[in-house]
């Protein structure tokens, strides 16, 4: 009984994974929602997304302008709040991905600097 105990044990291993979390190792079972994810992309600033859906009634800035952080690049508006969007770093504008009255949905990139 002690063998076919083994058997079933190996034969489900193909089923496990091992996670690394603060360098531990540990081994779990896989899943379908695990098995679907995206892989995990660190977030870059030189892209600005939209943070929620809406619209973007006003643009301040165009193709080529030279910006420093904290300036105004464009306003979100969602929910009747207008969100400005500033930029989080020193650079020029390389494309605007955008039209003023658009609508966006959320994880949209709508300005790229360089």
């Amino acid at each position: 009984m002690e063998n076919d105990k083994n058997l079933m044990t190996e034969s489900n291993d193909e089923k496990f994974i091992t996670l690394v979390v603060n360098e531990a190792g540990y081994k779990t079972l896989s899943n379908k929602m695990n098995n679907n994810r995206k892989p995990y992309e660190p977030a870059d600033p030189s892209k600005i997304k939209s943070f929620m859906p809406g619209n973007v009634p006003e643009i301040f800035v165009e193709e080529g302008d030279q910006v420093k952080e904290g300036d105004r690049l464009l306003i979100l508006e969602a929910m009747k709040m207008k969100n400005i969007l500033l930029a989080p770093l020193d650079g020029s504008v390389k494309s605007i991905n955008v039209k003023l009255g658009e609508k966006v949905p959320k994880n949209f990139i709508l300005i790229e600097l360089e």
